[in-house]
């Protein structure tokens, strides 16, 4: 019976498929070999190609840049602001309202101390990712005031933080505020949360499979560009996925290098723009750092999402 019970196991498992293994995605490093619009070398012909210069980034001799948000009408007369949230260890975090228009700092805001991997405007509300896995919530006409003050004035969130599955980095589209995990070592998880008038967030199910080392989402009609990094001496990577497979082995997509320390991406009036921290004083003066960035990266969203049309 030891027997046959053994000769069966080993048929049946002969006759089993062998579950496929997640596929490595790979990622266009093509480069031109000629000079770059960034400090540092090319990380790729597709990137120099797409992006060019755009607005530099406050206080980078004090604190490190990483989320990135963008905000319409912020101040009721039709003009606009990109977000972006910095972080100092042992200090209170800041938002910095940047005119995309000008490239000029329009104010700044202290709130309370933690990674600021992310931050999205939606439905009155702006969302920042607070300590831990959780999500802080500030109203946006209390944070337009904040802005329009001298200095640097502090502003409190409303009410306690939401607790979700991760929030190293946050994004938006409509009213669904989209937020994950970073994963250094394989694929991290996104979830979906519905935004409710009072900021409220009910999660929807089922996550989003996304690539490793996720720092930044932006979100379109019909793709999700996410940026990519780890390590200030290895460069990043830029991820157009098409929407609607969670599976990122099934979905449509495509990838390309970028230079080092990518961190949050926002889009604004049909561009993209990204954030890099390596433009930090933590970075900056460090010879390991392959690209010191100071500045937003932008490039049009229909020369990213034309890659996975």
């Amino acid at each position: 019976m030891i027997r046959l019970t053994i000769a069966l196991a080993v048929t049946a498992a002969a006759l089993t498929p062998a579950l496929p293994a997640s596929a490595a995605i790979s990622c266009d490093t093509s480069t031109s070999g000629g000079s770059t619009f960034y400090d540092g070398p090319s990380a790729s012909y597709k990137y120099d190609a797409r992006f060019s210069n755009s607005a530099s980034i406050p206080n980078l001799s004090t604190y490190t840049p990483q989320g990135a948000g963008t905000w319409y009408n912020w101040d009721g007369s039709g003009k606009n602001l990109l977000l972006v949230a910095a972080y100092r260890e042992g200090a209170d975090s800041e938002i910095y309202g940047i005119d995309p228009s000008t490239g000029s700092t329009v104010g700044v805001v202290a709130i309370a101390e933690s990674h600021v991997g992310g931050i999205t405007v939606s439905k009155g509300w702006a969302f920042v990712s607070g300590q831990g896995s959780s999500i802080r919530k500030y109203r946006l006409t209390e944070l337009r005031d904040a802005l329009k003050a001298a200095g640097t004035p502090y502003l409190a969130q409303v009410g306690t933080a939401r607790d979700v599955a991760g929030s190293s980095f946050i994004g938006s589209y409509g009213d669904s505020l989209f937020a994950g995990t970073f994963n250094d070592t394989g694929r991290g998880t996104m979830y979906e949360y519905k935004i409710a008038d009072d900021g409220t967030l009910t999660t929807v199910s089922g996550a989003w499979e996304i690539p490793t080392k996720t720092q930044g989402v932006t979100v379109t009609a019909n793709h999700f560009i996410y940026s990519t990094s780890y390590g200030r001496g290895n460069r990043s990577n830029i991820y157009v996925v098409k929407r609607g497979q969670k599976d990122l082995d099934a979905a449509a997509l495509s990838c390309f290098r970028a230079p080092s320390m990518a961190e949050g991406i926002t889009e604004y009036n049909g561009t993209a723009y990204l954030v890099y921290e390596s433009g930090s004083y933590l970075y900056s003066s460090d010879p390991a750092t392959l690209n010191v960035i100071p500045r937003l990266h932008k490039a049009s969203i229909s020369s990213l999402t034309s890659l996975v049309p």
